[in-house]
């Protein structure tokens, strides 16, 4: 992917920054996991609540909300009684699947190399 060789300073920003921009939207520790809960299918915020670990619910929300905004989760507010609530992943969230595939390769062969030390 990234030849050694001399590399321009534009090379390297042209590298830097679309990174950046994706640290950005998927910034702290909670968008991931909510990203991978969702990759399993539709669910009601008590369900992730449940799902990803220490979480709290004040965070959950926060996180949905921004996830939200930058479109890659939908909420759903279903006409029932009660008002039934439902996240998904859009097709844009959905896009981040071959990303989590390969930061779960690169943190499986990271966990079996820090425990060879």
């Amino acid at each position: 992917m990234i030849d050694k060789p001399e590399r321009s300073h534009a090379e390297c920003q042209s590298l830097i920054r679309p990174v950046h921009d994706a640290l950005e939207v998927l910034n702290g520790k909670w968008k991931l996991p909510i990203i991978i809960s969702l990759s399993f299918g539709n669910k009601r915020f008590s369900e992730m609540s449940k799902e990803i670990a220490k979480i709290t619910d004040r965070m959950l929300s926060k996180e949905l909300r921004d996830m939200e905004m930058n479109g890659l989760v939908k909420r759903t507010v279903h006409d029932s009684i009660p008002v039934v609530v439902e996240y998904s992943l859009t097709e844009y969230g959905q896009s981040l699947d071959p990303v989590i595939i390969e930061l779960r390769k690169w943190g499986v062969e990271h966990r079996r190399r820090a425990g060879a030390h």
